[in-house]
């Protein structure tokens, strides 16, 4: 059908399109076995390119053995990626390849002079004026990029290896350009390092001679000073006055010592004396070896004394002449004892004599001493200048032999090892004659079946009308299908709630029925009737006016946060469950958080699974990721209580702000069950922007007329009230419960 001839509406026929391919196929094929040949034949024709490629590791090339002594294993340079790229563009630099170009004769090549030679015409307008005659150097810049043409290097990522490509039309030109770089290159480093150790010691030989004359003054001052001011050097490189100081004050020490010890034994044999005691006993008597024989013969005496008392009566001549012996060889040793007393006395005195002049002594050499400490001071300030000035031309000598040593045995070694030299190549890179020729197949038979779709489409033998229904003048509406919430049943003891506006839902037509039609049908609102009697309804069914009530107070306050308090338990929790998923249905971002401390929220939201909530995520076990999980029956998310020990994640509860904050940034609304609570808890969950809810289940539960009374003295927010839709409008009064008339 040709273009013209179709409507504005129109559609691809697809089987059309293949049906045009499969007719023209033998036209395509042949085309593209046509384009194929001709690529061959073009590739054939291309004079094939070798590539030849040589590896440098750049390395350190000093040995353990050659090392400098001051130099350590780890302290030898290493290049760095920014080192690694330098050494690449110093390869490639025009002074590198100049000298291959040289060393190789590559300005007699044919392949790389044939750009550099100028043609006939070029002569001419170069002989008469017109244009640049071509000279020497410009024909050597051709061919030095043409080399460079020709070049590749770079360095291998994450490694110290820089590679060495050279392609040429002859495959032993390729090879033998890319060891020649490499080999330059390995020269230069090596020429580099012989000029800087000639630098080296040129510059050291004239500094060591200077450092030899100054050490050598130095080391005479020294010298100087120490003979000028007498200072001399005793043991252990000690001033002479020093250490005489030293052993003199030690020997006044033990003066003392002894003086004392003769002083307090000469006291005691005194004391002894005086009182009568024995003096036997005392130590200072008992050395005297006169002493030691008198008191042998007193125990012989009262030992004979003893022996005879046993068949001798006490007046018998013999014992009278024992004792009377007894008696005067006593009077005897205290005699002797005076003696060692008088001793005593001469060597304290000698002591104290021997002390004075010691003690005269000490204070001239104190003298002395502070006299060779004052020049001691200007000694080593000069014996640190000449230190100093040693061990600077110490360290120059070292440098100076180790440097001259490399330059007279020529041990040069480069930071630059050749670790794959480039071979002759074997097969061409370019052209890749059976890959290419492949790629022509299938690239010629896709630009031709492109071209058969094309033309399909712009003759118009791809096109079909597009199939339109028409519309109807009038088509029936389906009734739109309507559900009350009935309102509320009272008991007859209680008195009559208001009125509350009926919820209606509205289901919507499926979209394959809906019609465009002028007429529209008006839905219709259905009021529950009123029952006279009470009916039997549900404890806690899924919509009810007290939670819709508490949703839209919450939607139109702007409320942040909501804190729920619970006080009979996981049964008025449920309500909290019911208000969560109400707002949810209603397109409000809320997450619930789960408090209560048994877990039972979560646990009915979850399917009674045990995930991580709030209890991990208080000790920082999991992340918010992993505590947040979807409600199974609506579109809001919980926070359960978690597996973790809720005592334990209780000791962290200064974390619990910074958290609903985090959550409150992201949701529109954060819901905490806060179970039956007590005042002091609740402090933890209030914040600017949150209001406070009390579910109730049984108004009449002392423990909710106790927590509503605890909120009132403690003069927190004002509750809300979350109730079943069959416990009556109940609303706070000063902290009580109340119905609604």
């Amino acid at each position: 059908m040709p273009a013209s001839s179709v409507g504005n509406d129109v559609d691809i026929d697809i089987g059309a399109l293949f049906a045009s391919l499969w007719r023209n196929r033998l036209r395509i094929l042949l085309g593209s076995l046509l384009l194929t040949a001709l690529a061959f034949l073009l590739l054939s024709l291309v004079s094939p390119k070798y590539r030849a490629e040589t590896r440098i590791l750049i390395e350190t090339g000093e040995s353990v053995f050659t090392r400098p002594a001051n130099q350590q294993a780890d302290d030898r340079p290493v290049l760095d990626q920014e080192g690694i790229k330098s050494q690449v563009e110093l390869i490639g630099s025009s002074d590198l390849l100049k000298r291959v170009i040289v060393k190789l004769d590559l300005a007699n090549n044919a392949e790389l002079s044939a750009g550099a030679e100028p043609s006939a015409l070029s002569r001419l307008f170069g002989a008469v004026g017109i244009g640049n005659n071509p000279d020497e150097e410009t024909r050597d810049d051709y061919i030095l990029q043409a080399v460079r043409d020709r070049l590749l290097v770079y360095s291998v990522q994450a490694s110290r290896v820089i590679v060495i490509q050279f392609s040429s039309k002859d495959p032993a030109l390729a090879a033998s350009v890319a060891n020649a770089i490499a080999d330059e290159y390995v020269a230069a480093q090596q020429a580099s390092k012989s000029q800087a150790n000639t630098d080296a010691t040129g510059w050291l030989q004239p500094e060591i001679a200077d450092l030899s004359k100054r050490v050598k003054d130095a080391e005479a001052k020294v010298a100087a000073y120490r003979s000028s001011s007498d200072l001399l050097i005793g043991q252990n490189n000690a001033v002479l006055a020093t250490q005489q100081l030293s052993e003199l004050s030690s020997e006044l020490s033990r003066v003392r010592a002894n003086r004392a010890a003769s002083e307090a034994s000469a006291e005691s044999v005194r004391a002894a004396l005086a009182k009568g005691a024995p003096v036997e006993t005392l130590p200072a008597v008992m050395a005297s070896p006169l002493i030691q024989r008198l008191r042998e013969r007193q125990v012989q005496l009262n030992n004979d004394i003893a022996d005879l008392s046993a068949s001798l009566l006490s007046g018998h001549p013999r014992i009278r002449a024992l004792r009377s012996q007894l008696a005067d060889l006593n009077n005897q040793i205290r005699l002797e004892a005076r003696k060692v007393l008088g001793s005593l006395e001469n060597e304290a005195e000698t002591a104290r004599l021997r002390e004075s002049q010691l003690t005269s002594s000490l204070n001239q050499l104190k003298a002395q001493s502070s006299k060779a400490g004052e020049e001691e001071v200007e000694l080593r300030a000069l014996e640190r200048e000449a230190t100093a000035q040693r061990q600077l031309l110490e360290s120059y000598l070292t440098r100076y032999r180790e440097a001259s040593s490399r330059t007279d045995r020529g041990y040069l070694p480069a930071d630059a090892r050749i670790f794959s030299r480039a071979d002759r190549p074997i097969e061409p890179y370019f052209p890749k004659k059976i890959p290419m020729t492949i790629a022509a197949f299938v690239a010629s038979l896709l630009l031709l079946s492109i071209i058969t779709l094309l033309r399909a489409l712009f003759s118009g033998q791809a096109l079909r009308p597009a199939y339109t229904r028409p519309a109807p003048v009038e088509e029936a509406v389906r009734p739109v299908p309507v559900r009350a919430i009935p309102e509320p049943v009272l008991p007859v003891a209680e008195p009559a709630q208001p009125a509350i506006e009926p919820i209606v839902a509205e289901t919507p037509e499926p979209p394959e029925k809906a019609t465009a039609v002028d007429e529209e049908k008006p839905s219709k609102e259905i009021r529950a009737p009123v029952l006279d009697t009470p009916v039997e309804t549900p404890a806690i069914p899924a919509d009810h006016s007290g939670i819709a009530n508490v949703a839209t107070r919450l939607m139109a306050s702007g409320a942040a946060r909501a804190v729920v308090v619970s006080p009979e338990g996981d049964e008025a929790s449920a309500l909290t469950i019911l208000l969560v998923r109400e707002l949810a249905d209603r397109g409000v971002r809320v997450i619930l958080v789960d408090m209560t401390g048994s877990g039972e929220i979560g646990r009915s939201m979850l399917d009674d699974k045990n995930l991580p909530g709030i209890t991990n995520l208080l000790v920082s076990e999991k992340h918010f990721s992993d505590v947040i999980h979807p409600d199974h029956y609506s579109q809001a998310e919980i926070i359960p209580l978690g597996n973790h020990d809720p005592a334990k994640a209780m000791q962290s509860v200064g974390r619990l702000p910074m958290i609903l904050n985090a959550l409150q940034s992201a949701y529109d609304l954060v819901v905490v069950d806060a179970g039956p609570a007590t005042v002091v808890e609740l402090k933890h969950l209030l914040a600017d922007g949150t209001e406070l809810i009390l579910g109730v289940v049984d108004p009449d539960d002392p423990d909710v007329a106790e927590i509503a009374r605890a909120v009132f003295d403690a003069k927190l927010l004002e509750p809300e009230l979350l109730t079943p839709f069959n416990k009556g409008h109940l609303r706070l009064d000063a902290g009580r419960i109340v119905r609604s008339a």
